[in-house]
Parts: structure tokens; C-alpha cells; sequence
């Protein structure tokens, strides 16, 4: 199936994505002559990254001088300081893969409109693979519509993560998960590149993804790839709004529903009512997109009994619902309605 015409702001974002790409492809022919420093330890930045910001932010303030800029390597030096339109960027998602001529790495651009993924691009410049997404509209790789995986089983399931690399990262804990993780699942891997972890989600080429420590513009564009796709994406105990929360879960519904057990007790926001709430949303939201697997953008009411589970979830579908309940909520899952074609368009400040 052939993507339908992209919106303009799209259009540009995938300009600024594939003129930086170019910057990456250039520079990759001779990757030891690239100028290094460290942000901190084990956090490179290269010239690469600094050429490639500039490419970008450059192309989409052209066209849209009024529009805000939230860049790793810049912040918000560039772009309008009060606008409802963000570009949140990533100009080499993967430099420590880059710089070590291993070819897991991307651009990563997406649009927030108040504070609402709305465009995503994530571009594979190594493999031109090139990954796109308007709210409502689907998402799409290299023209190709695309979904999340099918697999319903946690045992059948290939799993991509992040590991700490920060000093200060809680690495007894990640010890922790991956034990429990690893003998639940087919495989568990890190590629290392966020942004290229959430595209592949989308794509059903792995079936989940989870870590923590990332940032907005690691993980901006992929999660809008990854709900156009039919998949679902949170933080650690389920809730939505993770974006600056630096910790991230994403995956296909039914799968996202049996990890989010798993991960809660390791969510820095996380207490029991917490697991319960977000327990239950998960498997109401899995059975509803189960029924209505077409349907990218609905809004999700889900009157459900909420129960207590066990600390560590079963393999296979999400827990079962315990002969009593604990207690009754309405719980509202949003995923936001499609906006017209002409919602904003290249004329929007």
C-alpha cells in the first residue's frame, strides 16, 4: 500500500531528515577522521551531530521561521521561544554506534503541536530506510503502510532494549529486569539507538521495546510512529504521558499488556494502586484494538474491574481478572482523533 500524499510539514521534515542523512552517509566513508568530545562519560558528540542539527534545524526554520526548536545538541538556542509548534530533534540517534562504524543509527525529527505529537520522521541513513508518520493517518516505511507485531505471546516475543552507560544509572536494577525479562522471551536486544528501536516496533520487526534514561527527542517521533502503527506506549507502569519522564515502554497491545506487570515495580512512579490502574487500562485497551486493529486513532473508555495482581506476571496473555474485585474506576485511555489535512498547515505561526 502506497502512503497518501504527505502532509507539508512532513514533506519538510523528511528534507531536513534526508539532508542530514547525507551529512551521516559522507562522513561514515571515513569515520576515523571524525572529531570527537564527550559530553560526559561515555556520551559522545561528534561533528557529525553538530553538522547535522544545523542542516536540519536550518531547513525546517526556512520554511517555518515561527515554529520552536528542541534540540539535543542546541536545546532551544534556535526557533521561536512561545510557539505552539515544536520540533523536537535528534540528529544522530546512535553516535557511540556511529563513531565505531557500527551501522545502528538514525535522524529522528517530530513535530509537537501543543504539546501533541502530530509529525515523526526517523530516517536509517545506512540502510535508507526512511520511517513516517502524521497523527491519524498511519505510519509508513519507505512508502509501505506498517503494523506492530501480531505475536501475542510473551515466550515468542523479540524484545529491544537500552542498557545504562551513565555513571550515575542504576545498574543493580537493570541486572535486575533483564533476569527477570530474559527467561520470558525469545530474545532480548540492544541495538543501541532509541529512536530506531521505536521505528522497528512500528514496523513489527521487534515486538516491544523498553529503557529508561532517554530523553524527549529520543523518543518523540518514534512514539507517534508506534501508535499510528496500532501499537501502544507509556512509561513504565502504563500512564501515557512519559514523554519527559525518561523512562519508555512500547509495543504491540497485546505484549505491552503483559510487560507493563513486569516493569511496574521497577518505575521510579510506581506504587501498588498505580500497577493496578495501569494493569487493567493495558488489557482493556489490548482487547479494544484486538476488535478494531484499522482504526489508528480512537478514543478509549474502558469501565473495567480493577484487580490485584501478583508482583510478576504469568507468561503468556495478560493476568486474568480474580473472582473479587478490589474496587471500580472509569479509567480513560486518550488516543487523539486525526486532524484534517488542513489542521496546521504551512500558514500555522
Amino acid at each position: 500500500m502506497s502512503s497518501p500524499n504527505l502532509h507539508p510539514m512532513l514533506n519538510v521534515a523528511v528534507k531536513a531528515a534526508r539532508a542530514a542523512g547525507a551529512i551521516i552517509n559522507r562522513a561514515a566513508l571515513d569515520v576515523e577522521s571524525v572529531r570527537i568530545s564527550q559530553k560526559q562519560v561515555n556520551d559522545f558528540v561528534t561533528e557529525v551531530d553538530h553538522a547535522s542539527e544545523k542542516v536540519i534545524i536550518e531547513t525546517l526554520l526556512g520554511a517555518y521561521p515561527g515554529h520552536g526548536i528542541l534540540a539535543e545538541e542546541s536545546g532551544t538556542e534556535y526557533g521561536a521561544k512561545d510557539s505552539d509548534y515544536v520540533w523536537i530533534i535528534d540528529p544522530l540517534d546512535g553516535t557511540t554506534n556511529f563513531i565505531h562504524g557500527f551501522p545502528v543509527y538514525c535522524v529522528s525529527i517530530a513535530l509537537s503541536v501543543r504539546g501533541k505529537i502530530e509529525q515523526a520522521v526517523i530516517y536509517d541513513p545506512s540502510r535508507n530506510d526512511l520511517f513516517t508518520a502524521t497523527k491519524g493517518r498511519g505510519a509508513y516505511m519507505n512508502d509501505r503502510r506498517i503494523r506492530v507485531s501480531k505475536r501475542t505471546k510473551l515466550s515468542e516475543c523479540l524484545v529491544s532494549t537500552g542498557f545504562p552507560f551513565r555513571s550515575g544509572d542504576n545498574f543493580k536494577q537493570y541486572l535486575a529486569i533483564m533476569a527477570d525479562m530474559m527467561p520470558r522471551m525469545a530474545g532480548l536486544r540492544r541495538p543501541g539507538a532509541a529512536a530506531l528501536d521505536l521505528a522497528y516496533v512500528a514496523a513489527g520487526f521487534t515486538d516491544a521495546f523498553f529503557e529508561t534514561g532517554l530523553n524527549p527527542w529520543d523518543v518523540a517521533a518514534g512514539s507517534l510512529l508506534v501508535t499510528e502503527a496500532g501499537g501502544l506506549i507509556g512509561n513504565f507502569t502504563g500512564e501515557p504521558d512519559f514523554l519527559d519522564q525518561r523512562e519508555c515502554l512500547a509495543g504491540a497491545p497485546r505484549i505491552y499488556g503483559q510487560l507493563v506487570p513486569l516493569l511496574a515495580k521497577y518505575s521510579k512512579f510506581a506504587n501498588v494502586d498505580d500497577k493496578l490502574r495501569a494493569s487493567d487500562r493495558v488489557r482493556a485497551v489490548s482487547a479494544s484494538t484486538k476488535s478494531n486493529a484499522d482504526d489508528a486513532s480512537v478514543d478509549l473508555y474502558a469501565r473495567s474491574t480493577v484487580v490485584d495482581f501478583a508482583d510478576e506476571a504469568t507468561e503468556g496473555d495478560a493476568p486474568a481478572v480474580a473472582p473479587k474485585p478490589v474496587q471500580r474506576k472509569l479509567t480513560r485511555i486518550r488516543r487523539d482523533a486525526p486532524t484534517s489535512p488542513s489542521e496546521g498547515d504551512a500558514s500555522a505561526k
